[in-house]
């Protein structure tokens, strides 16, 4: 039986599901995680976006999270207390992994995936079900979510924010594509696609509704059902607002009178 198999005939089971199986099955859905053989979202050139979920690897990890057990954590001979569950032990990739992780305070869970030469700057915390490719960056006060999916050579500045998401299983996690700049304090989040070499201008917020606005081709980037918000390629979004005269809510019209804007953010291709 496949690992996918058994985790989807216990996640149906729901409470009835064996304890020790689940426990087990988690384990193993870990490790794989952590070596980077198995992710929740991955590459699909079959797909309108290019990307497709593995809702049974995030099913995998609520598993992890339900049948796990408190435990003390605690550092320093208990003089740094920490709780959580057994089953969600912090990653310790060894020097072998290539990965410098400055000591200042940063935690990366078991079961989030670095490739060599990611350099991770104090404090940072990276989730289960993350998994970050080679050479990039994680500054300081930065976070990458849990099941967020982030390429090669990107910049994550300081107190960034990368969102994360475990439930639903089916929603697309964050995806940040290969050699992309996010900017200081930027937040990405609700299934947000940031393609290849974009840049993201510090303070820049990307939410499941943000609206874009496309200066090349004069057009607003909006997120549709089945379709999240994408990015374009080489394109640099700045925060920015977008004055208007008519406000249409749940197919009401409000018009002229009192001053509104749009907030809007603006994008405008590189490349």
């Amino acid at each position: 039986m496949s690992l996918q198999t058994l985790i989807e005939g216990l996640a149906g089971a729901g409470a009835a599901a064996d304890r020790d199986a689940a426990r087990a099955a988690f384990a193993q859905l870990r490790s794989e995680l952590s070596s980077g053989s198995v992710r929740a979202a991955e590459p699909d050139e079959g797909s309108p976006i290019g990307w497709r979920v593995n809702a049974w690897v995030k099913q995998g990890i609520l598993l992890g999270f339900k049948f796990g057990e408190m435990a003390d954590v605690s550092m320093d001979h208990g003089r740094v207390p920490f709780y959580d569950k057994d089953t969600l032990p912090l990653k310790k990739p060894g020097l072998a992994a290539g990965i410098r992780i400055v000591p200042g305070g940063s935690a990366i869970r078991d079961g989030a995936y670095l490739a060599a030469g990611i350099i991770c700057m104090p404090p940072m915390y990276v989730n289960i079900g993350a998994w970050v490719g080679e050479g990039s960056m994680i500054d300081s006060h930065a976070l990458v979510g849990s099941c967020a999916q982030v390429g090669a050579r990107v910049h994550i500045s300081a107190a960034a924010q990368i969102g994360g998401v475990i439930e639903p299983v089916g929603a697309l996690p964050v995806i940040i594509e290969d050699d992309v700049l996010v900017g200081g304090n930027a937040g990405i989040y609700e299934g947000a696609i940031v393609k290849a070499r974009a840049v993201i201008a510090a303070g820049t917020v990307l939410t499941g509704s943000t609206p874009v606005y496309d200066l090349v081709r004069g057009a607003i980037i909006r997120p549709s059902p089945g379709r999240p918000l994408v990015i374009p390629e080489g394109a640099v979004v700045v925060p920015g607002a977008r004055a208007v005269t008519t406000i249409r809510t749940q197919g009401a019209c409000v018009a002229g009178g009192a001053q509104a804007s749009d907030q809007d953010l603006i994008a405008r291709h590189t490349g």
